[in-house]
């Protein structure tokens, strides 16, 4: 008995956990801050800066409490009728789009546009803490010269070539009254980052007669530059209390882009008090050739280029004898691939005559000997070239 219950002692005793004394790393929790307050104090945000201040024009026609119930109505009415029904399962179920936009900007149109154009950042990078809802429609066309026309939406994608020339720009409004509008682009400011170019600035717009306004800038085609992605430009109709005259240098056609510079931050809160803004439309563009004639043949200079600078790949630290790795393969490692690329392109040119026919492929390829004291890895490389595989192809 005595046995038997000295074992069970024993058993406990090596089960037991015993904690080994520690030292604490770093201040005692009594003069810690908890992690409730370091991220505070990482996510902190200034009130002033992420207050928005709605700088728009009201809402023109509020939606009364019998509107919404008449919709309601016409919903119940409409989801009721079982010809309805049987049009949309059959596919045959047609509707006018024309009335459905229309309805579509009388109602939720403009929260819409006002959601999308945060998902771009248009007013953050336009007006900061600002922003605005676009009740009055900006319709605004381009003419493709084939009978057709290509609006501006909300980011939609249209090439500089689509917009060598100023649109076709639409509203509604009442012929006495006196608009600016204004295209600039968010992106691609060459020298200073934080700024615009101004591409377009009318004002005095009677009604929607932009040919009546006056032009204090001339219309100048979008010019993404090469390499730089897509970039962003915004058309924005502002209401004027009167007759303004801003003060801006007059810019035209050919005048060099430094004239354009633009914040139209800084311009809004010099003129808040006599414009507002009410509609906007905008859309995304990148590269094409129209940017390289622009630069060679109105401003008469070198377009500049632009290409990524990807992070360079971890390479191990060359060896003077590696072992089992190709000779031209290893060394090419640690060159520029500028410099590899160049160098197959002026072996290819320099076996070409452009007043001769290339020569005929070889039938059987690798069936040509090589010269018996050519290295093993140069072999090799003679026999990618032959049977066109490998880097041969990327020039």
């Amino acid at each position: 008995m005595l046995n038997s219950f000295r074992s069970v002692w024993a058993a406990n005793i090596q089960l037991q956990q015993i904690r080994c004394a520690h030292r604490i790393r770093g201040k005692a929790p009594i003069f810690c801050r908890t992690i409730k307050e370091r991220l505070d104090e990482l996510n902190y945000k200034d009130e002033i800066y992420t207050t928005r201040v709605d700088i728009g024009l009201p809402q023109m026609k509020k939606l009364t409490e019998s509107s919404r119930q008449s919709r309601l109505e016409h919903l119940k009415k409409i989801k009721a009728d079982k010809n309805l029904e049987q049009l949309a399962r059959n596919h045959t179920l047609q509707i006018d789009l024309n009335e459905a936009k229309k309805e579509w900007l009388n109602t939720l149109g403009p929260q819409h546009k006002k959601q999308i154009a945060d998902h771009y950042g248009i007013f953050e990078h336009l007006y900061g803490e600002g922003y605005f809802i676009p009740h009055l429609n900006l319709e605004v066309l381009y003419d493709l010269k084939n009978g057709s026309y290509l609006p501006v939406c909300t980011g939609n994608d249209i090439k500089p070539a689509e917009a060598l020339e100023y649109p076709i720009v639409n509203y509604e409004t009442d012929p006495d009254s006196l608009w600016t509008l204004a295209l600039t682009s968010l992106d691609g400011h060459l020298t200073e980052g934080d700024k615009e170019y101004v591409h377009w600035l009318v004002a005095n717009i009677p009604g929607n007669s932009i040919e009546k306004g006056d032009t204090i800038v001339e219309y100048l085609q979008p010019i993404p530059l090469k390499g730089t992605g897509y970039h962003r430009y915004a058309y924005v109709l502002y209401k004027q209390d009167g007759n303004i005259t801003y003060d801006i240098t007059k810019v035209t056609a050919t005048s060099p882009l430094k004239d354009r510079t633009f914040v139209t931050r800084e311009w809004y809160q010099k003129y808040q008090e006599n414009i507002t803004p009410a509609g906007l439309a905008f859309f995304q563009t990148n590269w094409d050739i129209s940017v390289r004639d622009f630069f060679h043949k109105v401003l008469d200079t070198k377009e500049p280029v632009y290409e990524y600078d990807f992070p360079k790949p971890y390479l191990r630290p060359q060896e003077w004898f590696p072992r089992r790795k190709a000779f031209n393969l290893y060394m090419d490692k640690y060159r520029d691939p500028k410099q590899i690329n160049k160098e197959y392109l002026l072996r290819k040119l320099k076996d070409e005559d452009p007043f001769k026919a290339p020569p005929p492929p070889l039938k059987f390829p690798n069936a040509q000997p090589f010269p018996k004291n050519m290295p093993s890895w140069l072999r090799l490389h003679e026999k990618k070239i032959r049977l066109g595989w490998g880097r041969v192809n990327d020039v």
